[in-house]
């Protein structure tokens, strides 16, 4: 596929049972191994000829991941390019919709075989109850309306980055207005600020009307599944087994009473650097010293060279670990036009290599951004030798302690990008963002919570609900004027309309990588060592374990998160 940055990866391990010669866009080829799985399956008569037919359905199961990964990674590179959307779209709409009855029913034999209870219980123990969940949510009817849901996500991603503005002459898309909001001329910040949110704005109807159709879908493929409402069902196939709705909505008002009076805090010592009345919604990324932006790096690969040396530092492993990536070509960095918005890591499951997609433009929060998606591929390679694919993954929750945790180890040794002054500010940054996502965070959350549990609203009630939200967790910033902007922020974030109910999951995680970062505080060799035991896990162990194997308490109570704010606290104090 030329269009992927990586050309053609092997296979971390030879296919023993996929052909090698076989077209993973033609359902024609691939059904006859799903046959073939079927016969086995009910041809195994030893345990040791069980486990390996779990082997060799996770080989067609990764292959099949991978190749839509890379048909993923070809249409977010070049949302223009009409090719690359249109392969997209048939894996989608053609093969992926094939593969869901026959997933399923493979799911089924292997949950009854006979044989199943003599495999090592403990060794299983995560991977049958997810397969049960499977077969128990799978409904035939449901295929379609997924593949429906995936069709018009792809059309949000289009559409949010096809938008873009004239500033000062020039075409900007509407990643590449934000080193404007770090300016210290207010004028330009506002300008910057309105011209991205206006824009949005003109689309107000588009994004309302194709959430209002993933709503719909969502809530019937809810009710097809035996459910009334899509939280439950949405719980359920997360494989939330650890924690409830109930237990959302309590960290919401946790982060309420500990949270908000720091966030408030912020935003008084914010509004009197600056010396403004009120603070406003493009106050809250400049520096408030009115210190020129952070311009961390020039090109990408100052931005690659200088995060290698942080690693290096770190761990001189995850350096070697970085470099190769970089060699294979598996980083795309820099923001350009036809590019979707935002920035990920998704893993190639054969080739168990991680490739990481950014929109860099010479902020500090590409950094930040790089470290972050760094911290998931350090995970992937770390679950690289774990043969059962659905292990190489790990639970959302704990997928983000990977991630989270190296931006704040990172951030040690941000004197890599700046001279001591600005590494500090940099690092108050990054403490300050923590604050400030956590009431974001339960703002999307809730947001959620109140949709689905209200399958009927008009849109009306919607904005209702939301402005609620924004004024809980919203702090001290005043919006007059901006009423409409306000009124529809949420249209910005893509979790609501690509991945419903996950946003939750950069909360918990967050309390796990204060945890990993106090601990680093006291002792980093050991803490760091925790952190690498716990990624090699994968998707093993139940979550809390997994917490646990890191060094933390997975628990998102009072108890855990008044000491970790202390902290935080005292670390901002000392950095001024």
């Amino acid at each position: 596929m030329d269009l992927l940055p990586f050309g053609s990866l092997p296979p971390y391990r030879p296919r023993r049972f996929v052909p090698a010669s076989v077209d993973l866009g033609d359902w024609t080829q691939l059904a006859p191994l799903f046959d073939q799985l079927q016969a086995q399956i009910q041809a195994c008569s030893t345990a040791a000829e069980l486990e390996q037919w779990l082997l060799d359905w996770s080989e067609l199961t990764a292959a099949l991941d991978q190749e839509g990964t890379q048909r993923y990674i070809a249409m977010t590179c070049h949302t223009d390019d009409a090719e690359a959307e249109r392969a997209y779209l048939h894996f989608i709409e053609q093969i992926e919709p094939q593969t869901k009855p026959r997933q399923f029913e493979l799911a089924r034999c292997y949950l009854q075989h006979p044989l199943r209870t003599a495999l090592p219980r403990d060794r299983y123990l995560v991977f049958d109850r997810e397969r049960q969940v499977q077969v128990e949510l799978f409904r035939p009817e449901n295929v379609p309306l997924e593949t429906e849901e995936a069709k018009l996500g792809q059309q949000y991603q289009k559409l949010t980055g096809s938008l873009t503005v004239q500033f000062r002459g020039e075409e900007k898309t509407l990643p590449q207005l934000a080193p404007y909001l770090e300016e210290p001329d207010r004028a330009t910040r506002q300008e910057a600020w309105e011209l991205a949110a206006r824009r949005r704005l003109q689309e107000a109807d588009r994004f309302d009307d194709l959430f209002d159709a993933l709503f719909q879908l969502r809530h019937q493929i809810a009710r097809n599944a035996g459910f009334d409402t899509y939280t439950p069902y949405a719980f359920r196939a997360r494989c939330r087994f650890d924690y409830t709705p109930a237990d959302c909505l309590q960290f919401h008002a946790t982060i309420e009473s500990e949270v908000m009076p720091l966030v408030r805090r912020l935003h008084a010592r914010r509004r009197q650097h600056l010396n403004v009345p009120t603070l406003r919604p493009w106050d809250l990324d400049v520096d408030p010293l009115h210190r020129p932006p952070l311009r961390p790096f020039a090109t990408a690969d100052q931005l690659l060279d200088r995060t290698e040396r942080i690693f290096a530092r770190l761990d001189p492993s995850l350096a070697d670990q970085f470099r190769r990536l970089r060699k294979l070509r598996l980083l795309d960095l820099e923001n350009r036009k036809g590019k979707a918005p935002g920035g990920y890591q998704s893993s190639l499951a054969e080739a168990r290599l991680p490739f990481i997609f950014m929109n860099a433009v010479g902020v500090h929060r590409d950094v930040e951004t790089l470290l972050h998606e760094a911290g998931h591929a350090f995970h992937a390679l770390a679950t690289q030798p774990e043969d059962l694919y659905a292990y190489r993954t790990a639970p959302l929750e704990f997928c983000e302690v990977a991630s989270m945790s190296m931006e704040l180890l990172g951030s040690e040794f941000l004197d890599e990008f700046y001279p001591p002054a600005d590494a500090q500010r940099a690092r108050r940054n990054l403490l300050e963002g923590i604050v400030r996502f956590l009431p974001w965070m339960a703002t999307v959350d809730a947001f959620q919570h109140w949709l689905y549990e209200h399958p009927n609203h008009t849109r009306a009630e919607r904005t209702a609900a939301w402005l609620a939200l924004m004024d809980r967790f919203g702090g001290d910033v005043d919006w007059s004027g901006y009423e409409a902007e306000r009124a529809r922020w949420w249209h910005r974030q893509l979790h609501i309309f690509l991945h419903p109910f996950y946003y939750i999951e950069y909360g918990i995680a967050q309390l796990g990588a204060l945890q990993v970062w106090a601990n680093a505080r006291r002792d980093r060799a050991q803490a760091l060592a925790a952190w690498r035991r716990a990624l090699a896990l994968g998707n093993s162990r139940p979550l809390p374990e997994l917490f646990e194997a890191a060094g933390c308490r997975f628990d998102f109570s009072v108890d855990t998160l008044r000491p970790l704010m202390r902290l935080v606290q005292a670390e901002l104090d000392q950095l001024d």
